[in-house]
Formats: C-alpha cells, sequence, structure tokens
C-alpha cells in the first residue's frame, strides 16, 4: 500500500502531519499549502484498491491521490480527494505509521466558527499517549460535547485505542466555503510547535479576497430571503 521511493528510509523520531477535505477545507489546504512552500521532497505514494481513477498536476508533474512529503523531520500526507472504503485506508494507514515509528501525529482539521465561545483561532484534542509540549500544551482542548468526525476521528480513534501519540489541531472556519484564514490559523501553530517558518500572506489575500466576494453576496441572499 506505502511506496517508498528511497529504500531504507527511516522514521523514527519524525513528525506524522495530515489534513483532509472537512469544514472549510482546512486540513487540505494546511497540508499543501506547506507542501508547496517548503522545500519537500517527495518520497512515497499510497497505492491500492481504495484510490479512486484521479489525477492532476503541479508544475509540470503528475499528482497522484495520495503522496508522502519530508522536510527536515516533518513528514506530511497530503490527500487529494476521497478513498474508498475510507476506515479501511485510515487504518491501514495508521497502521503503516506505528510501525514506522514515527514519534508523533499532527492532524489538522476545521471547526465550525459558530461554535467559538472566545477569540480563540483553534481548539485542540488529543489521545491520552500525547504528552503536550510547546505551543500545544498552552492550547485550549476543545469544549465538552462538540463533535469531531470524518478521517480526523477515525484516526484519532485509532490512536487512542492502540495508545499512539496524536493530537488534532482544529482551526475555528467557516462551513459554507473554502476558508484560507482558518489555514493560516493553523499553519501558525505548527511554525510554533516544530520551529519553523513559512510566508502565509498567499493564504491571507486568498481569504480577503473569499471574504469580500462572499459577505456581501450572503447578505444580498438574506435580504432576498427576507423578503420573500
Amino acid at each position: 500500500m506505502i511506496k517508498i521511493k528511497k529504500k531504507g528510509l527511516k522514521f523514527q523520531d519524525n513528525i506524522f502531519i495530515t489534513g483532509f477535505h472537512g469544514i472549510g477545507a482546512t486540513g487540505y489546504w494546511t497540508i499543501k499549502y506547506l507542501v508547496q512552500n517548503l522545500d519537500v521532497k517527495r518520497i512515497g505514494f499510497l497505492n491500492s484498491g481504495f484510490i479512486p481513477p484521479f489525477t492532476t498536476t503541479y508544475k509540470e508533474s503528475l499528482v497522484t491521490p495520495f503522496e508522502l512529503f519530508k522536510w527536515r523531520n516533518l513528514v506530511f500526507f497530503k490527500a487529494e480527494t476521497t478513498p474508498y472504503k475510507e476506515e479501511l485506508f485510515y487504518t491501514k494507514l495508521c497502521k503503516w505509521v506505528i510501525k514506522s515509528k514515527f514519534k508523533e501525529v499532527s492532524l489538522i482539521g476545521g471547526l465550525d466558527i459558530n461554535l467559538r465561545s472566545d477569540d480563540s483561532s483553534y481548539r485542540i484534542v488529543h489521545t491520552s499517549s500525547f504528552k503536550p509540549y510547546g505551543e500545544i500544551a498552552k492550547a485550549k482542548w476543545l469544549e465538552p460535547d462538540q463533535i469531531i468526525v470524518g478521517p480526523v476521528a477515525m484516526i484519532l480513534n485509532f490512536f487512542e485505542i492502540n495508545d499512539f501519540p496524536a493530537y488534532a489541531i482544529l482551526a475555528y472556519a467557516n462551513v459554507e466555503r473554502v476558508d484560507p484564514r482558518a489555514a493560516a490559523s493553523a499553519i501558525e501553530i505548527l511554525e510554533k510547535q516544530y520551529n519553523f517558518n513559512v510566508d502565509k500572506s498567499l493564504l491571507i489575500r486568498g481569504a480577503e479576497l473569499i471574504e469580500s466576494q462572499w459577505e456581501p453576496q450572503r447578505a444580498k441572499q438574506k435580504s432576498e430571503s427576507f423578503y420573500a
């Protein structure tokens, strides 16, 4: 299932970081932006019967649905689409992470901005075996009874059951559209946690453009609904 391009590549003490399409597409855009803006090396692919017949391109190269990239001790898993049989797919991925002896897993997801009760930009959750440190140790825990769904939930559950250190950064995001500002917030936390820096100006400009187009349209829709 996992095809690593360089034989003998070791992942002991590396950090596995991933995110998926979900609220605001926060996880997906966080990983995609980091892969495109850090000097990463594509180190591998996921190939199985769970992968849809899908491909795209970037800078005159083919982009397969599921790829692994490495930068320093950070390994990014980028998911361009949703696999068939998600639970089985992500279970196999998690087993590979444990077998490869990664130090910990960092998951990125979105959290409905309508649930925000203060000026925080995100919340965290983590497995029992993860001992918070650095920026994550300062973070606020997700409020009781709020539900995490999708791949982030599946992966957290698997690692909790298997006593593996993992945590999720859940950035507050708009549930009705792509939210680059939420991705920028998640990247800022990762920068502080793992001591790196990436220019986030493109994400911020993208957020401002979307917001400038979205809010007037949304206000118009509300007005038309009110007078209908």
